[in-house]
């Protein structure tokens, strides 16, 4: 009898549960509301499945209770039963099944007006490509992607000259247009998924799969990879913002096309020099750094880390939070680079500066450090090299302290809190798990560690 109670009183639960909860799918800001129909016939069919058999459950144990005296009856056929279960059954599940082949039917096949857009996917990063002019999109070969060509564009192909890339996590969209999204990896298995458009696909390797919907709410949207892809799947965020078609003509238009990235100039580390002046005041003029300015040093990290931390500072990603004073104070001198042609020339004489390993200034356990280090490894490399594919900067024989601090300031939010910095987000999330200051020296006594290709290091710790 207790049982019996017990069952009732777990259906009776389970459905105020499911109607009282304030956990439900995010508002519909697509054309897919026939995705949110079928998932709630199936709620349906199979909430009332559950309701019928634990009820017959709670009955049976009621009915069929022991009694002294009474013996059970051996029945071990009922063909009336069976044929009832097999009707009710086929049923159910052709009522669960037969909207999903009719939604299936819609997605297979997007309408002749949609905007072609791809979405490339890495570890741990979304990027955007959209055709020219000609409205056709441009060859691309896995093996043509370098730094300097991110998205593999075949640069013997015409109809690619005029894409438009877009090589930041944020993609904009217009309102009230279909749009056929190509997706594409670079390495491994991903899934492009935003859950208010109720559509997702997974990325395969070696092939271009699609879908398609139509946005019908303004706002952003968070991207989200959906199959795991590896230790920082879950830090995979992008944003999709869906705005009105003339703010997104201009927000396209702001961004290069291939031809136009293909053509900038290199950075001229004449002009260069003259424009780091200004640098070496603080940072020294071998880039060496220098603690007593809190000054990191420069030589040898990769030039795209630095153009990139470069423009966050313009663009007010980096150095605007109160407790980042020394940020703050970057952010200004940032502002002196007028362009991306400046930036690429003093970075281009920075990359002539020695590589001299920085002096050691901070102490802790190492072989600890080594066992936190396992995680940053998948990324930064296994001797702190750094590893561009994956937006990690070198680590090894960079300023130690200056590491500590970044450390710090990523798992307080002083640092990664800024929207649309996407990558600072990435590594704060990672940095939480550096519970106190002695965790973080023991990382950095790991990372110095690591051998670089210059003289070894003079140890200040004493």
């Amino acid at each position: 009898m207790a049982i019996a109670i017990v069952v009732v009183l777990l259906v009776i639960g389970s459905v105020i549960f499911h109607f009282a909860s304030p956990w439900y799918f995010t508002e519909l800001a697509s054309n897919w509301g026939m995705i949110d129909a079928t998932v709630d016939i199936t709620f349906w069919v199979t909430g009332i499945v559950f309701i019928l058999v634990n009820l017959f459950m709670a009955y049976s144990i009621y009915k069929y209770r022991h009694k002294k005296g009474q013996k059970a009856e051996y029945e071990p056929e009922n063909k009336k039963l069976e044929i009832w279960l097999t009707v009710i059954t086929a049923i159910g599940v052709a009522a669960m099944l037969a909207p999903g082949l009719f939604v299936w039917g819609q997605f297979v096949r997007p309408p002749d007006n949609s905007a072609i857009v791809e979405a490339v996917g890495q570890q741990w990063h979304w990027s955007y490509r959209f055709p020219g002019e000609d409205g056709v999109m441009g060859t691309v070969n896995a093996s043509l992607i370098t730094p300097d060509n991110p998205f593999g564009m075949n640069p013997d192909d015409p109809n690619g000259q005029d894409d438009i890339l877009v090589s930041n996590p944020e993609v904009y969209l217009p309102l009230n247009q279909p749009i056929r999204l190509n997706l594409r990896s670079k390495d491994v298995l991903h899934n492009f998924t935003v859950p208010q458009f109720r559509v997702k696909m997974d990325l395969v390797p070696g092939m271009v799969t699609f879908m398609w919907f139509e946005p019908t709410r303004l706002g952003s949207f968070d991207v989200l990879c959906e199959e795991l892809c590896g230790i920082a799947h879950h830090a995979m965020r992008g944003k999709v913002t869906v705005v009105e078609r003339p703010e997104f003509e201009a927000w396209l238009n702001a961004h290069p096309t291939y031809a136009e990235t293909a053509a900038r100039a290199a950075g001229n580390r004449d002009i260069g020099q003259g424009l780091y002046q200004a640098c070496a005041a603080c940072h020294g003029f071998a880039g060496e750094g220098r603690k007593e300015l809190n000054a990191p040093k420069l030589a040898g990290q990769e030039g795209w880390y630095m153009a990139r931390q470069i423009r966050n500072y313009k663009n007010k990603l980096r150095g605007v939070h109160p407790d980042d004073i020394y940020g703050q104070q970057m952010a200004a001198m940032a502002g002196t680079l007028v362009d991306d042609q400046a930036i690429a020339n003093v970075i281009a004489y920075i990359e002539t500066l020695p590589d001299e390993p920085a002096p050691v200034t901070v102490t802790g356990d190492a072989d600890r450090g080594a066992r936190t280090y396992e995680t940053c490894a998948v990324c930064h490399g296994e001797s702190g090299q750094g590893i561009w594919a994956l937006n990690a900067p070198r680590l090894a024989g960079m300023s130690d302290w200056y590491l500590a601090v970044l450390l710090a300031h990523f798992r307080d939010g002083v640092r990664g809190a800024e929207p649309g910095d996407f990558y600072g987000a990435q590594m704060a999330q990672m940095a939480k798990r550096l519970s106190n200051e002695a965790v973080i020296n023991d990382l950095v006594a790991y990372i110095n560690t690591f051998p670089v290709n210059s003289p070894a290091r003079v140890s200040q710790a004493q």
